[in-house]
């Protein structure tokens, strides 16, 4: 049997467009469950997407430190997330959530 050639996957490559990554950051909200960590890697996702070195200038962060915020390996400040979902061109918005009873 022939060796299966494999490639790491990244999600940024698949992010072409403002509305992909607005979907992709909602879809990962819904699915983080509480996970801070999991958002930061999501929006370091999004970033990459965009251009690191932009997002962080448009932020006002130093490139290291976000990459360092949205590693996914700590919870960053939540002032860091919005300047930094604000630098990417999106809003976070709230609705009530649906209980069942």
């Amino acid at each position: 049997m022939p060796k299966v050639k494999t490639y790491p996957y990244d999600t940024a490559e698949h992010l072409r467009t403002p509305e992909e990554m607005a979907l992709y950051l909602e879809a990962c909200l819904e699915e983080a469950d509480g996970d801070a960590a999991f958002i930061a890697r999501a929006l370091g996702n999004i970033a990459k997407a965009r251009g690191m070195t932009q997002v962080a200038r448009d932020a006002g962060l130093s490139r290291e430190s976000l990459y360092k915020a949205l590693s996914g390996e700590r919870s960053p400040e939540f002032d860091t997330i919005l300047r930094v979902i604000d630098a990417l061109g999106l809003e976070l918005h709230a609705q009530a959530k649906v209980i069942q009873e």
